[in-house]
């Protein structure tokens, strides 16, 4: 089981995230989502979980929603505590979750494109960054801010 803390929460709550068979069949049946495709490439869940906080909220809310109820904390007062760095460490207590849930050899290979997809990620927030410290970005937006000559 993996977890994440809502600091945001007005009493610093730790969920618990624990996916078995009726997990996936709750989470199907109430979201949509079948948590099963993020073995399949074209499905993109893994990419949609990963960068879809709204999705990745309503996945967790129903993973969590027997804790929920226990703390009676609504779906609107869960979401709310989700938000900065909660939402990274809740991205990784799902996948890593996700990818327990499998036998040892599609665990692996989920592993791997998990693995992979962090080095997806941090590239291209290198490549953004760059971007925006290159000097060509500051004469565009400074040509860009000339008033228009006549």
């Amino acid at each position: 089981m993996q977890t994440f803390t809502a600091p945001g929460s007005p009493d610093g709550r730790v969920w618990t995230v624990q996916i078995t068979v009726a997990t996936i069949k709750r989470v199907q049946a109430l979201v949509g989502v079948n948590l099963l495709d993020v073995l399949d490439s074209k499905s993109h869940l893994l990419e949609k979980l990963s960068t879809d906080p709204i999705l990745l909220c309503d996945v967790l809310f129903v993973i969590c929603q027997q804790q929920a109820q226990s703390a009676n904390v609504s779906d609107e007062q869960f979401g709310q505590a989700l938000a900065g760095d909660v939402i990274d460490h809740a991205t990784t207590a799902l996948l890593q979750e996700l990818a327990d849930f499998f036998p040892a050899a599609k665990r692996q290979v989920l592993k791997k494109a998990l693995a992979k997809l962090r080095q997806v990620e941090e590239k291209a927030l290198e490549i953004a960054s760059a971007q925006l410290d290159s000097p060509e970005l500051q004469q565009q937006l400074e040509h860009l801010l000339q008033p228009a000559k006549t």
